[in-house]
């Protein structure tokens, strides 16, 4: 790194470790070495096996599956971080979990968005670094600086190679899902110069996890039909907009989103479906069993680095979040 900056150490907790090698590889700094353990009642202990005593640490761990457990991971590994004296910790989560539930919509819920906010802040986070969390205004949930990434030119850019033909011939239609994710769709469709549409769904109270198709606004007949999201988690909303779409003549469904959760019945959902491809980035793991022949990973790793380089140096992130559409 420039001379004159503090020393930079990059740290991962258990949750994706292949994540925070690619952020290594990317910056061309080893990974700090670090041990977690468990006692034998399950709490969890951690030793950082080198001295981060006034350097700027970039600590990287999602909230993914196991939420809870990797989420009090985090939390003790920066305790330990700020008792060890670092200069600066940076909490880098390429996923953030509890991000949906973000507002009350009936009386006596929990917003645990800002929970989860307020528990890293006071554990002692200086700054949070995170990729298309569920809605833009989770950041100011924080009372530090969160710098917010978004996968939408990575995906773009992914589309625009594959379907180059199909763009070219205005045959492409990007979808939202949901009325919630219009600007992340609008933003993509920027990028492909395509047009918009959008699922008109009636989500249950009583069933988490379940939607009710209503209406497509926008016409999708005879195009390639690309259905933009922020997170896959059960599948349903996008299986189910995938199959309103082929109904009102879509002649074929693609889909993508930057986390891919895939909870549940998700990989048999998506292996049933009309949906041809899913692409997803890998801010979660992907285990074996969720293999899928339908699924595309694209890694967002280099993203992280250019950020977390950028922030080390004091230069500029936002050219890497609001960039111009591609042409």
């Amino acid at each position: 790194m420039t001379a004159g900056l503090k020393e930079i150490r990059v740290l991962s907790g258990s949750a994706h470790p292949q994540f925070a090698e690619s952020i290594c590889m990317n910056l061309g700094v080893p990974l700090a070495v670090c041990k977690l353990f468990r006692f034998s009642d399950g709490e969890i202990g951690v030793s950082i096996e080198e001295s981060v005593r006034g350097a700027d640490v970039y600590l990287v761990q999602p909230t993914c599956n196991p939420v809870n457990e990797n989420l009090m991971e985090l939390l003790v590994m920066i305790d330990a971080l700020k008792r060890a004296s670092a200069y600066r910790i940076n909490v880098v989560t390429p996923y953030f979990g509890y991000a949906r539930q973000d507002r009350k919509t009936r009386s006596r819920e929990p917003i645990t968005a800002k929970l989860v906010a307020n528990l890293l802040s006071v554990a002692g986070t200086n700054r949070m670094i995170a990729a298309d969390l569920h809605a833009g205004q989770i950041q100011g949930f924080f009372d530090i600086p969160v710098d917010h990434l978004t996968g939408v030119p990575l995906l773009a850019s992914y589309f625009k190679r594959t379907l180059k033909e199909e763009i070219d011939q205005e045959q492409v239609v990007v979808v939202s899902p949901d009325i919630g994710g219009v600007v992340r769709a609008r933003s993509f469709a920027g990028h492909l110069s395509a047009d918009l549409a959008i699922v008109d769904k009636r989500r249950s109270h009583e069933v988490a996890n379940f939607c009710e198709v209503m209406e497509i606004i926008g016409d999708v007949s005879g195009k390639v039909a690309i259905l933009v999201d922020d997170i896959v988690d059960t599948a349903g909303t996008l299986v189910n907009a995938a199959s309103a779409l082929i109904e009102k003549g879509a002649k074929r469904v693609l889909a993508c989103a930057t986390h891919g959760v895939l909870s549940g019945q998700a990989i048999d959902r998506i292996k049933g479906s009309v949906i041809e491809e899913l692409v997803l980035t890998d801010t979660i793991p992907m285990s074996p069993e969720k293999a899928c022949d339908k699924i595309t990973t694209l890694s967002i790793a280099p993203l992280f680095a250019e950020a977390i380089r950028r922030i080390h140096s004091d230069h500029s992130v936002s050219i890497l979040f609001h960039q111009r559409p591609v042409r």
